[in-house]
């Protein structure tokens, strides 16, 4: 549908109020939410924005479609497992979620086939999803089987206790050791598929260590201390040190054809749910990347 224009005929919460008059559950409001669908005023809000009688509220489009998410057969890379946490070394080109027009081949999908025991609360689209990666990043990433367990993990990414390292390909060639980087990123004003650097973002800070120099290129880990999305990615465009392959952020490489970004999610550390033990689970680069690095370094 097109997007949706209402104006506020009562003081009350944002989402309260879109749910009473649009008639859309409570889930899938949150889903508009977290997707930044809604504005008020032409400004993005927190879903508990107390609002005031005549402002205008914004609904980006979408496909407002009742879906039951079925699983399927996905192979999955289990690291781990056991009655609170799975942690899944995810592939390339996997969607975490399903979303409008892919509701059958994502990660929840083959989550709900391996074992439907998974959190409830982001709602029936997305069990057990905690955080996320991209779609053509790989690596580590922790699904929550129950309440108690999501919570937990939910509140250490927002504490930013957890850890997060990632190794990305990138073009140029950086010439500190390591960097930090702390530019706020929200969405894009030109445009509503991509992140920016913005006055007005969220608190966004990227570590950076250079591992290796080749000729054009550099090979670096970026640690994450906030988990914006497309953090790494729109930080290191905003540095002019490209993401390769990045199709969104970045410029095609002829060099390397991969289309989607060299970007993997190596080490992710936290403290268990139950236990309260710290755990830190690491993968190793995919098969493609580790060719790319043979091919810079020869």
């Amino acid at each position: 549908m097109d997007k949706q224009t209402i104006r506020a005929e009562a003081r009350e919460r944002v989402d309260k109020y879109i749910s009473n008059n649009l008639g859309y559950s409570r889930t899938f409001t949150e889903q508009l939410f977290s997707d930044e669908k809604i504005t008020v005023n032409n400004q993005m809000v927190k879903k508990n924005h107390k609002l005031n009688i005549g402002d205008k509220i914004s609904i980006d489009s979408f496909e407002p479609v009742e879906v039951n998410i079925k699983g399927t057969s996905i192979e999955l890379d289990i690291i781990f497992e056991d009655n609170d946490i799975l942690i899944v070394n995810k592939q390339r080109g996997l969607v975490v979620h399903p979303a409008p027009g892919n509701y059958e081949n994502t990660l929840v999908n083959g989550l709900m086939f391996y074992n439907k025991k998974l959190s409830t609360i982001n709602g029936e689209m997305r069990p057990g999803i905690v955080h996320r990666i991209d779609k053509d990043t790989t690596g580590v990433i922790v699904i929550a089987k129950n309440d108690i367990s999501h919570n937990c993990l939910a509140k250490q990414f927002k504490d930013h206790s957890i850890t997060r390292k990632y190794i990305a390909l990138v073009t140029g060639n950086i010439s500190e050791s390591t960097g930090e980087i702390d530019l706020p990123i929200g969405r894009d004003p030109k445009s509503r598929t991509k992140m920016a650097v913005v006055k007005n973002g969220k608190q966004a800070k990227t570590y950076y260590k250079v591992l290796e120099h080749f000729e054009g290129y550099t090979l670096v880990e970026c640690k994450l201390e906030t988990g914006r999305t497309h953090q790494i990615r729109v930080h290191m465009q905003y540095i002019k040190h490209h993401l390769v392959g990045d199709p969104l952020y970045g410029a095609k490489s002829k060099r390397f054809p991969l289309d989607g970004q060299y970007l993997h999610a190596g080490v992710l550390g936290f403290k268990h749910p139950s236990t309260g033990e710290y755990m830190e689970f690491q993968s190793d680069l995919p098969i493609y990347f580790i060719e790319a690095i043979k091919e810079l370094r020869g």
